[in-house]
């Protein structure tokens, strides 16, 4: 089992690091150059910025792992309690960054002018709040699996829907599709990357999915 999660998990890195060299080279040159720099725009002048987006970005990533468990039980065609166990962890310490996140982000917005307080069910707050929610259910899914060996094929899906939730809020933000007062960087050829990046990890492991889940035993009563 290791093996496969170490490789799913190398495949997503080398995604994204493909996926930094191809959109967003630090050396292009600017043409003209501008006399003075624009400096960071002053709404982003703030200690938000080095807490908000690291926590969220520490909550996808890790549940990138427990995704990288899934496939790799669809794989072996074998997951039990052990497997749980291990998952377990990874979800609660991940859906505690995402937590930190998205808590740090309605503090902000509620004392930045113009952001609408608190939660403003914005297009980006969702993005991020959708796998939360996702992660929040396989969280406790996992436990229930722990103990009492059931809703196995439930929590396989839920790990899976949960970084895909994470993968498509990251494109709906970047690429530029939504409005939003949140929005900062958004760019259509990093949103395709992305976006191909989400086909073929969430489509290939739905599909995994849809042919390999039957073989898994279903487990004990709820």
């Amino acid at each position: 089992l290791r093996a496969n999660v170490l490789a799913v998990q190398g495949a997503i890195g080398c995604a994204f690091f493909l996926f930094i060299l191809a959109t967003s080279n630090p050396f292009i040159r600017l043409n003209p150059a501008p006399i003075e720099g624009r400096d960071l725009n002053p709404i982003l002048q703030d200690l938000g910025l080095a807490i908000h987006p690291p926590l969220l970005y520490l909550g996808y990533v890790g549940f990138s792992i427990c995704f990288s468990f899934s496939v790799a039980a669809l794989i072996e065609g074998r997951i039990d309690a052990s497997w749980a166990r291990w998952v377990r962890p990874w979800t609660l310490v991940a859906w505690m960054f995402l937590t930190g996140g998205i808590a740090m982000g309605s503090y902000w917005a509620y004392y930045e002018l113009g952001w609408g307080g608190f939660w403003f069910w914005d297009p980006v707050e969702n993005a991020s709040f959708m796998p939360w929610l996702a992660g929040t259910a396989l969280l406790h899914s996992a436990i229930v699996m722990e103990k009492r060996s059931a809703l196995k094929i439930w929590t396989l899906l839920l790990a899976i829907l949960t970084f895909s939730l994470s993968l498509l809020g990251t494109f709906l933000v970047r690429s530029g599709v939504l409005t939003s007062v949140h929005a900062f960087a958004t760019d259509p050829a990093r949103g395709v990357f992305i976006l191909c990046i989400l086909t073929l990890f969430i489509g290939g492991s739905l599909a995994l999915f849809a042919l390999r889940a039957s073989r898994l035993t279903a487990g004990g009563l709820f």
